[in-house]
């Protein structure tokens, strides 16, 4: 066999994939919040709260948000079996992968050509996860795994080992277009800085001057100060050149020890260093750990038994710090106590959070507010200098576009008043909705002259002729309606007439609110296709603003 061999992962059930419905958000106004001031010009009001089952969510921002998320950060339930507050832990292990597969094609639409996907992970999918990333990220995007301390204490009441550590797994959307930022030095970083020679520049460390990869100018001979003839050990190399050694050592920067007569080091001044890379293994001592966290949720409701692994805000702050700047937009779709929310907010970042629990209005919802007035003063508060300021909106999915009647047949669902219908099938047919002030005919468009027309009417060839005369030979119309009454439609060249709803039957699983991950709400494996009318589901992105608009008296009516 030639050429490589793609390995993928295999489980049960891998096949089936779930026809998402791209729903609409709504937003509540009375559960959106505010600043009652300003606090600077960096305010941020746009961040968004998104109350519902967290793949229908990000089905439903694919449009506005497609390519935009600088980050993505997610801390899903792990699958170790154990049975927590807020999630159902246990999943078998193919379906959590399925579960998990969903998402994560789901995000990476979502992600900017330079953004980058964390996921928090434990022992128990950490490697099954990396492969399937691997597939859905491509392998050429990954970028490291993180061990992260969570506990500083020995479990020694462990049946095996004590497990001290999670991972990060981290992918870029393009590793060739991501960069990352650095990070700050610590006491730690800087514990081997010294100054024993009263160097005027100040402390400074020892950097080897050699490395074992073969370099062509690396085969000269030094001499110290005191005549010593120095060279590279066995298979090992000068990493600069002669000359280059030679201007280090006129400017003082080469350290041949407290006598003179040592191996010569280079002296690098902890003035010029900066910042420094990011490592792989983040020490509790830097980012926190579980009793941090848990410390920091009770500070914030007054009770520690709300989550049973939050993730500390010095946690989530690093992440952040090294993925995104100010202004960035920050996902977590896994949103649990609200940590991301929270520290994104102190740090300037946009966010956008998804949860589907109670808790998303018991904690989350409180959590922002005090974040937003100034009154959450624990987590990374002081260091980022947050004193309060900017808002979030808040939103739910919008119910499933069809219901069944009584008979079983698919109709619009009764909860959709016309905007709501014009701005859902604008989504599924890769409109963006932009209702016209003026022109009744155009709810949404796809180009500067394609165009989208709802009505639940039934039209007759009069309709029809004056809508295409309106439209003029310039212009194109997508016209959806309960039914037409017309021998050729085809008559019609700036016309495509469809009836709703059978025009969208095949696109979707309709009326299904929940694809979380408890067992009760996993799909069958078998469901039924209704009728194809040969379009596709998927179109282009962006879901526009909602706005309403005043209605001419000779428009007809949507209803």
């Amino acid at each position: 066999m030639s050429g490589k061999t793609k390995l993928e992962l295999t489980w049960i059930g891998k096949e089936n994939r779930p026809r998402l419905e791209p729903r609409i958000l709504l937003e509540d106004p009375e559960k959106s919040y505010h600043a009652a001031q300003r606090f600077g010009d960096g305010d941020i009001f746009d961040n968004r709260l998104i109350h519902g089952d967290n793949l229908l969510a990000l089905k439903a921002m694919e449009q506005e948000f497609s390519g935009k998320l600088k980050c993505i950060y997610i801390d899903p339930p792990y699958n170790t079996g154990a049975a927590f507050t807020h999630y159902d832990d246990g999943i078998e292990h193919s379906l959590w992968l399925s579960m998990m597969r969903d998402r994560l094609e789901q995000l990476r639409k979502l992600l900017r050509e330079d953004g980058s996907i964390w996921v928090n992970v434990d022992d128990n999918e950490s490697h099954y996860l990396k492969v399937l990333m691997d597939e859905v990220f491509g392998r050429a995007n990954f970028v490291a795994t993180v061990i992260w301390q969570k506990l500083h204490a020995r479990n020694n009441s462990a049946q095996h080992f004590s497990s001290d550590h999670d991972y990060i797994i981290v992918y870029a959307r393009d590793l060739a277009r991501w960069a990352r930022n650095k990070v700050g030095r610590t006491e730690a970083s800087d514990a081997d800085f010294w100054n024993p020679d009263d160097d005027p520049r100040g402390d400074w460390r020892r950097s080897d001057l050699t490395a074992a990869k073969p370099y062509s100018d690396g085969h000269y001979e030094v001499k110290g100060p005191h005549g010593e003839i120095f060279s590279p050990r066995a298979n090992r190399y000068w990493s600069i050149s002669q000359a280059t050694f030679k201007e280090l050592e006129a400017d003082g920067r080469i350290w041949w020890g407290k006598t003179g007569r040592s191996f010569p080091f280079r002296k690098r001044f902890k003035s010029e260093l900066g910042e420094l890379v990011p490592t792989t293994v983040w020490l509790h001592e830097e980012v926190g750990n579980n009793r941090e966290a848990k410390q920091e949720v009770t500070r914030v409701f007054g009770r520690d038994d709300i989550f049973s692994t939050p993730k500390p805000e010095r946690l989530v702050q690093r992440i952040l710090h090294i993925a995104t700047n100010p202004g960035d937009w920050v996902l977590d779709s896994f949103a649990g106590s609200g940590t991301t929310g929270a520290v994104a907010h102190k740090m300037g970042r946009r966010w956008i959070m998804v949860e589907l629990g109670d808790h998303c209005h018991t904690h989350i919802v409180p959590r922002l507010k005090k974040v937003i007035d100034g009154a959450d003063l624990g987590g990374v508060t002081e260091s980022t200098g947050w004193q309060g300021g900017g808002g979030f909106r808040y939103f739910t999915l919008a119910p499933s576009l069809l219901e069944k009647d009584p008979f079983g047949n698919w109709i619009i669902s009764k909860q959709y008043n016309p905007e709501m219908l014009a701005e859902a099938l604008c989504k599924l047919e890769g409109f963006v909705y932009a209702p016209s002030e003026t022109i009744y005919w155009q709810h949404g468009h796809s180009t500067e002259n394609d165009f989208l027309y709802v009505t639940t009417q039934t039209l007759g060839r009069d309709q029809l002729a004056h809508l295409s005369d309106e439209v003029g030979d310039q212009r194109t119309l997508l016209v959806l309606c309960s039914a037409f009454r017309v021998k050729d439609v085809n008559e019609f060249l700036n016309l495509t007439v469809k009836k709703i709803p059978r025009a969208i039957l095949h696109r979707c699983e309709w009326g299904r609110d929940d694809y979380s991950l408890e067992i009760k709400n996993l799909p069958s494996s078998a469901s039924v296709e209704p009728e194809d009318d040969g379009r596709s589901a998927d179109g282009p992105a962006r879901p526009a603003t909602r706005r309403r608009r005043t209605r001419r008296d000779d428009e007809p009516t949507l209803f």
